[in-house]
């Protein structure tokens, strides 16, 4: 029997503690995140955090910006996965733990698109995986060239080539 798991990818306090930085629709993207987590839990799928953690800066593993957003707070039993690299499987228990709990499709969101979601998003396809991309539910940052806005668009229309299903936050069931 396919089963699914909801991976939320580094939606750490880092994220919105930039002062000269937003990250795109960060509002909406946190409260389609927010949802998603609700419809998941309300259907007892079970839901995977990824944290990011480097060695300085921001996402040094126990301060506080390295902490998942307040705004979604891990619950007793959901699985809390750390990573160094934008490969959310790299080096991580991630495949190990989808294995355990048998789960064959992901539905993906968090941050930021053009590296973490990215990344994961191409490693899952490669590993077989069948994964929803939450178009709606990631987010980044301007970069020199490219707005955030631009820069989700552009990646939604890549990995959606073939690599995941695209769906918006309203689209999305769990059974």
């Amino acid at each position: 029997m396919m089963s699914t798991a909801l991976l939320i990818i580094d939606v750490q306090e880092a994220m919105f503690s930039y002062p000269d930085m937003k990250l795109y629709d960060e509002a909406g993207v946190l409260e389609r995140i927010s949802s998603l987590l609700d419809k998941a839990r309300s259907a007892g799928i079970p839901v995977i955090y990824i944290q990011h953690t480097e060695e300085e800066g921001e996402f040094v593993k126990g301060t506080p910006t390295w902490e998942i957003s307040s705004r979604i707070t891990p619950q007793a039993g959901e699985k809390v996965i750390g990573k160094t690299t934008p490969d959310s499987f790299h080096l991580t228990g991630l495949q190990g733990e989808l294995e355990r709990l048998g789960a064959t499709d992901l539905v993906i969101c968090g941050m930021q698109t053009d590296y973490c979601v990215n990344a994961t998003s191409r490693r899952a396809h490669s590993l077989g995986y069948s994964s929803v991309l939450v178009k709606d539910a990631h987010s980044t940052f301007d970069n020199n060239n490219l707005t955030g806005e631009e820069i989700v668009k552009q990646h939604n229309d890549a990995l959606g080539s073939g690599l995941v299903t695209l769906r918006s936050e309203e689209e999305v069931t769990f059974r």
